[in-house]
Order: C-alpha cells, then sequence, then structure tokens
C-alpha cells in the first residue's frame, strides 16, 4: 500500500534578500511557519479525503477507512472529513457512527450545502423521512448550493420511497423550475405518471423534453415502456433505435431485452 507524501518546495534565498529577511521579527515567522503547516495539513487531509471516498466507490472500504482515518488526523475540524466518514460509516452497517460523524460535521459547517445534503440522503436511506426531505430543502433553499434541481429532486425520490406521491411530484416540478433541461426530474416525473396510469400525460412530458434538450437513456427507455403501454410498436422502436445509438452499452439500452414486448 503506498500513501501520499506531502511535498516540501524548498526556496534559494538570494544574498541581497537575507538582510531583509533577517529584519522579519521572530513572532512573524513563528506565525507564518504555523500559518503554512496549518495550509499543508489541510490539503493532505483533502487529498486523503478524496481518496477514502475513491476506495469507498471501489468497495474497498479497509483502505477508504486509512485514508479516512489519516485525513482526520491531519485537519480533525474538517466538516468534509467527517462527512465523509459517515459515510463510509453507513456502508460499514454502523449506524451510531456515522449520525454522530454527520453531526460533527454539520456543527463544524451548518450551512453548507453538500453536508446537509449528504446527510439527508443518509437519512432518507434509514426511512427518516421527513428529517431528510427538510435537509434536502434547507440545501435547496441555500444560496449557495449549486444544484439545487438535485436537491429538490433528491427529496422527491425520498417522499416516493415512503409512497407519499403529491408531496414528490411538487418538488419535482420545484427542480424543473429551476432548471427545465435537468433531465432526472423530467424523468421522475414521467415515471410518476406512468405508475398512475396517466400514459398520454407521461408521453408528452418525454416528448417535450427530447423535443428540446438532450435525451437522457432514462427517459428513451421510459420512452419504450409507454409507447409499448400505447401499442405505438412504431414510437416504440424510434425510441429503442436511438436509445441504441445514443447510449450503446448502457444498462439502459441492455435493459431493452427485457423488457414486455407483448402487442396490443
Amino acid at each position: 500500500m503506498s500513501t501520499l507524501v506531502n511535498r516540501i518546495v524548498y526556496f534559494t534565498v538570494r544574498p541581497a534578500a537575507l538582510a531583509a529577511l533577517a529584519c522579519l521579527a521572530l513572532a512573524a515567522c513563528a506565525s507564518h511557519s504555523t500559518a503554512l503547516h496549518a495550509a499543508n495539513q489541510q490539503q493532505a487531509a483533502d487529498a486523503n479525503t478524496q481518496l477514502g471516498i475513491q476506495y469507498m466507490n471501489q468497495g474497498d472500504l479497509n483502505l477508504a477507512k486509512l485514508k479516512l482515518d489519516r485525513a482526520l488526523e491531519e485537519d480533525p475540524g474538517n466538516a468534509n472529513v467527517h462527512s465523509a466518514r459517515a459515510m463510509l460509516f453507513e456502508r460499514m452497517a454502523l449506524p451510531a457512527k456515522a449520525d454522530e460523524e454527520f453531526r460533527t460535521a454539520l456543527k463544524l459547517a451548518p450551512h453548507d450545502p453538500d453536508v446537509i445534503n449528504n446527510y439527508a440522503v443518509y437519512l432518507c436511506q434509514n426511512g427518516r423521512t421527513d428529517e431528510g426531505v427538510k435537509r434536502f430543502l434547507e440545501a435547496a433553499h441555500n444560496a449557495l448550493y449549486r444544484t439545487p434541481q438535485a436537491a429538490y429532486t433528491n427529496a422527491g425520490v425520498c417522499l416516493r420511497a415512503a409512497r407519499r406521491d403529491d408531496e414528490a411530484r411538487a418538488d419535482f416540478n420545484a427542480a424543473v423550475q429551476v432548471r427545465p433541461n435537468y433531465g432526472e426530474a423530467t424523468y421522475q416525473l414521467a415515471t410518476l405518471d406512468f405508475d398512475h396510469g396517466q400514459l398520454t400525460a407521461a408521453r408528452a412530458r418525454i416528448d417535450t423534453y427530447i423535443g428540446t434538450y438532450d435525451a437522457t437513456a432514462d427517459l428513451l427507455l421510459l420512452g419504450v415502456r409507454v409507447a409499448r403501454k400505447q401499442c405505438d410498436g412504431v414510437a416504440a422502436q424510434r425510441f429503442a433505435r436511438r436509445l441504441q445509438l445514443d447510449y450503446p452499452g448502457s444498462d439502459q439500452a441492455r435493459a431493452l431485452a427485457t423488457l414486455d414486448r407483448s402487442t396490443c
């Protein structure tokens, strides 16, 4: 196992500058040295946090924990480190530790929308729907959050999991209002229509979206399902062909083979 080593940059001081350097107060030098050390520690912690997340995504939880433990040693006051450790503990089926780490992250950065969003995901995945939705909306309303449409959509998905479809629809619509070209929110709305037997509405959403913006693989696959339910074989073939051409090798393209091919 290899570990990251902090790069130490050595500066060569020219003789003409030595006199000026000698005039610097010792306290100022000490302060500068402390600040430089803190900055280096923060950079190292950020690097190890990113590595920890990468290993976590690859399924290597042991190596992820080593990196995140190192990051914690380097910068214990870093909210992102605690947030990443919370996600790791969740993967390790240690909910008490995960919750503790998330709460620590929120204490350190109570207005950080990314930390709030991550905690909301954790809450929803653990059946704490109302708490999770509240956190998602908090992130969505945060002026610093770059993707409020994602937070609204996450809130809707959380509500759908709790079979609260009417509330979910409101959040999906909020996401579309913020970003009309956000395909995931449109897909979720069209799926809601489809699941409730509203085939005309679902088809209209799909056709309108892909006629204006780049089609997503999810929307094209859903388009196949909707068209087949409508007994529109020509449209189903058109959606399927575009999915295979635009997203070859995707999970959605492979899923075409498993769809019900019964005719009306």
